[in-house]
């Protein structure tokens, strides 16, 4: 009597794998339009800009979708999380751009999912396994030595004391978005993605406005400075966040920050194809070493047997 063959399973790839790489993508080529934008603007200006055109782009989508008595029912709670996880980030980085590159820029973005999975296992009791440690300290050395492979000298402030600001605004930004994703999957859990989404851009609208009116530039900015800002709110901010705050419900918030390792080789994607950019063998091996760890720190690898 013959033994039956069991069927071949395929290993099936998550769900919300694709909204990481996607995500990672878009998010890849924000740093160049917050640098091009923040140059004519400044800080806050750029940083209200951005939010306020984001926040523009994703209310009609909200009232077709009819969410509106939904949003308004949480507004202090959206407040929170779109300072938390816009409002104040994307003031640091737009002030970090003045003075350091957005490639060190980049290597210190990359320190997010760092902060989160401290804060996911602190406040979340979220598991912190060694293969995700690995995982994190894997990615977080790969992307160091990218983005450190394509500095040269020259691209850091010569007063150092701006430079030391600089980074300790990034790190500052950091430390809210891990902070952030924690409070979103605890008071937020649950509801539509564009909702999150929404009610953060008005929430960091609100937070930032003031202080921008009283800082806008006396001299009108140029029409490249205003596309940067509309692609950067439009793209890299609404259409992000949507991505986003899915993948927080999907795949948790530690998860979700480690898309932050992807995006400098995006980054170098787009300096390669769009800008004739050089891509060296130290590029593509650090590229892999930062793919290696996403898996790692995500989840995704080592599969269980």
């Amino acid at each position: 009597m013959s033994t039956p063959v069991q069927p071949t399973t395929k290993p099936v790839v998550p769900a919300w794998v694709i909204d990481f790489v996607l995500l990672a993508a878009i998010w890849g080529s924000s740093f160049m339009f917050m640098k091009t934008a923040v140059a004519e603007f400044g800080p806050l200006p750029t940083a209200a800009a951005r939010v306020a055109i984001a926040a523009a782009f994703l209310i009609p989508i909200l009232l077709w979708r009819g969410l509106g008595k939904a949003l308004l029912s949480r507004w202090q709670t959206m407040l929170v999380v779109g300072m938390l996880n816009s409002g104040i980030p994307f003031a640091c980085y737009a002030f970090a751009l003045l003075y350091i590159s957005s490639g060190l820029s980049a290597i210190l973005n990359a320190t997010v999912p760092l902060f989160g999975a401290l804060i996911a296992w602190v406040w979340l009791k979220d598991t912190l396994t060694p293969w995700r440690t690995v995982g994190l300290v894997t990615g977080f050395a790969g992307v160091t030595v990218l983005t450190l492979s394509q500095t040269r000298p020259g691209t850091f402030a010569a007063d150092g004391v701006h430079t030391l600001l600089a980074v300790l605004a990034c790190l500052t930004a950091t430390l809210c978005y891990g902070i952030a994703a924690s409070f979103t999957k605890k008071y937020l859990q649950g509801l539509p993605s564009l909702l999150t989404a929404t009610g953060s851009q008005i929430g960091a609208t609100l937070g930032l406005s003031l202080p921008a009116v009283l800082m806008w530039p006396a001299t009108q900015p140029s029409l490249n400075a205003w596309l940067a800002l509309l692609v950067s709110g439009v793209l890299c901010t609404g259409v992000a966040y949507i991505l986003y705050f899915r993948l927080i419900e999907s795949a948790g918030p530690a998860k979700a920050l480690t898309v932050t390792f992807l995006i400098p080789v995006f980054a170098l994607g787009y300096g390669w194809t769009l800008l004739n950019e050089q891509v060296t063998l130290t590029m593509v091996v650090c590229g892999v070493v930062v793919m290696l760890g996403t898996a790692l720190s995500s989840g995704l690898l080592p599969r269980k047997r």
